[in-house]
């Protein structure tokens, strides 16, 4: 079945703000229970990039609606591992929670503070007393990155990798050289949410305005060669 050009673009339109929509959301694939109590609501300083790997271990550059952990990793929504550093002088690599802290439940109250360091409290329990105590931990410090002015980068509005020859310029926020991690309030996440519904739903009433153009062209057409019969 052929369709108009209109038709088609009111299609792609709907798609990309689906696409959009789904982003606002939270991940549902975190191993910590309720989904919300996973999340930290966060995003990087404006005009800098939170850092990722893909498959071939390409260095990805993204700016997620907060950040999550699933299991024993830092990630963002789709999953994907954020990089960071454990020490000042270490290597850039995937952020992790102690794996035995993950296996059994006891991290929770995940949180990153302005320079990018991600604790999570260790829950305990004294088996003499039954008393429960937290003890604060940290995992270390996100990365962040940032490209010249007028740089474009290559990829989607999910993930992008540096054009060739372009190097960023990575370090941590609040040292000096980026600002602090933006908060993301859950109200910023409602707002957006809302105003993602919003745009879907003018997306769907354009795509319906066409397709009930279209029945209506096709009826009278029906209609005139009724009457040339």
């Amino acid at each position: 079945m052929l369709i108009s050009d209109s038709t088609a673009r009111a299609l792609e339109n709907v798609a990309a703000r689906e696409r959009e929509l789904l982003r606002t959301l939270p991940a549902e694939n975190s191993t910590l229970g309720d989904p919300y109590a996973a999340q930290i609501p966060c995003e990087p300083p404006q005009g800098t990039y939170f850092i990722t790997r893909d498959e071939a271990g390409r260095r990805l550059f993204m700016r997620p609606n907060g950040l999550y952990l699933n299991g024993a990793n830092l990630t963002d929504g789709s999953g994907r591992g954020i990089l960071g550093y454990t020490s000042p002088d270490g290597a850039l690599q995937p952020l992790r929670v102690d794996p035995v802290d993950a296996s059994l439940g006891l991290a929770q109250n995940a949180r990153a503070g302005s320079d990018g360091t991600i604790t999570y409290d260790r829950s305990a329990v004294d088996p003499a007393t039954g008393a429960r105590s937290f003890q604060h931990v940290t995992i270390g410090r996100v990365a962040v990155a940032r490209f010249p002015a007028g740089t474009l980068l290559d990829g989607d509005d999910n993930y992008a990798a540096a054009p060739a020859g372009i190097a960023p310029h990575i370090g941590v926020p609040g040292d000096g050289s980026f600002a602090p991690l933006q908060p993301l309030l859950q109200a910023d996440r409602n707002g957006d949410l809302d105003s993602g519904l919003a745009r879907l739903q003018e997306a769907y009433l354009v795509l319906d305005a066409l397709r009930a153009a279209g029945a209506a062209q096709g009826n009278v057409q029906k209609t005139v060669m009724d009457l040339l019969k």
